[in-house]
């Protein structure tokens, strides 16, 4: 039985060797995948915005301090510009955003209702979000003084000059961002893992090709078994994909120098665990096709959809909450929730449901793929 086993083992590897253009895409897409994740979310971690500033309120220490604190943010670069500049600035892209502080903003300020500091942008979100999230904080805190002092200026005065002499420190330590990074690795899985489902039911459509020349039924004349041939295609094709996920690993890492955030081999372990997935996937589809041409008709229809709706390709977050239900009934949304869960700082424990339900979807696969084996004795299919 094991000597069978190692023959059809062999002659798999022999079979799938032969075509070296396969196997070179099998490592090549994986890298393409990293490139493109790379130029995509190269940069994203860190916002650098600069601001000009028109203010109509002079003289007013409050409205100047509220410039004063804008100025000292971190990637944030400003300018006092006439408002007659703002717009040729702002198309022009010189600057990215503007602020315009009109007159009577620091006495609104005192008496708790400050007048609104208008933002010009064509930047959209990303840039506005970033300076309202600090400039509103800080108005808050000198409209409250404001509501306190109830209209009082001496009160006020005395509120915000404690609050501006504060004793009151606050340490901080910067640490890098790895935004970025932990971006461009689960754009990387997800790329990897439509590779992995691909190259799983190609290798796996072997066993089609060997029905169609007849070679399958001279096998099954000899002492050779369906299970011992259908689980040796098994083995080589987990083995050919532990390979693709050692090699995109290892250029992520040593290439390209992108962290993780995830030691390499938990990395390994999950991804040959999603192997598992992958080639259970591939069995079905095969065991359900009655040609080449049927089966890579189903891996296409089976493969992308459930991909872009795991958020393999873009991520989940971006679609509608309904949609993202159905992410829930897919493999690769598991995997890479786990790969989420340990950059968020997880420990093993807490992918454990994770885990189990990547192998159920294994067994239950696999277990479909073995009825429709045992089922299928149709040879009039291949004549």
């Amino acid at each position: 039985m094991m000597k069978d086993m190692l023959w059809l083992i062999r002659k798999t590897i022999l079979t799938s060797s032969k075509d070296y253009k396969n196997l070179l895409l099998v490592i090549a897409l994986p890298i393409v995948g990293i490139l493109l994740s790379t130029l995509i979310y190269k940069g994203s971690g860190e916002i650098s915005v600069t601001i000009g500033i028109v203010n109509h309120d002079v003289e007013q220490k409050v409205t100047q301090d509220t410039i004063d604190f804008m100025a000292q943010l971190e990637h944030t670069e400003t300018s006092i510009i006439r408002e007659s500049e703002a717009d040729d600035l702002i198309l022009s892209g010189e600057l990215d955003a503007v602020l315009v502080f009109p007159e009577g903003f620091a006495r609104g300020a005192m008496l708790g209702t400050p007048k609104p500091v208008r933002i010009e942008s064509i930047k959209g979100a990303q840039v506005t979000g970033y300076v309202k999230s600090y400039l509103n904080a800080y108005v808050q805190n000198i409209s409250s003084m404001g509501r306190i002092a109830g209209g009082d200026a001496a009160a006020f005065n005395d509120l915000y000059s404690g609050y501006q002499n504060s004793t009151f420190h606050l340490s901080t330590a910067k640490v890098a961002d790895q935004s970025a990074n932990h971006d461009v690795t689960n754009r990387t899985i997800g790329y990897l893992v439509v590779f992995m489902l691909f190259s799983a039911v190609n290798l796996s459509a072997l066993t089609i090709r060997d029905r169609e020349n007849r070679t399958y039924y001279r096998l099954l004349s000899s002492p050779i078994t369906a299970r011992s041939y259908v689980f040796s295609n098994a083995i080589v094709n987990i083995v050919l994909m532990m390979i693709q996920i050692a090699a995109t690993l290892f250029v992520l890492t040593r290439f390209f120098h992108i962290e993780p955030g995830i030691p390499l081999w938990q990395m390994f372990l999950i991804l040959s665990l999603f192997a598992l997935v992958a080639v259970s996937l591939s069995q079905v589809i095969v065991a359900f096709s009655d040609s080449t041409m049927m089966a890579n008709g189903i891996q296409t229809m089976v493969i992308m959809p459930t991909s872009l709706l795991a958020g393999c390709l873009f991520p989940i977050s971006v679609m509608p909450e309904a949609v993202q239900r159905i992410a829930d009934f897919l493999p690769q949304y598991w995997l890479l929730d786990t790969f989420g869960k340990l950059q968020q700082g997880g420990a093993l424990s807490d992918i454990m449901l994770n885990v189990a339900i990547l192998l159920a979807f294994a067994l239950a696969l696999s277990l479909v793929a073995t009825y429709k084996f045992g089922r299928n004795r149709d040879t009039q299919n291949y004549v």
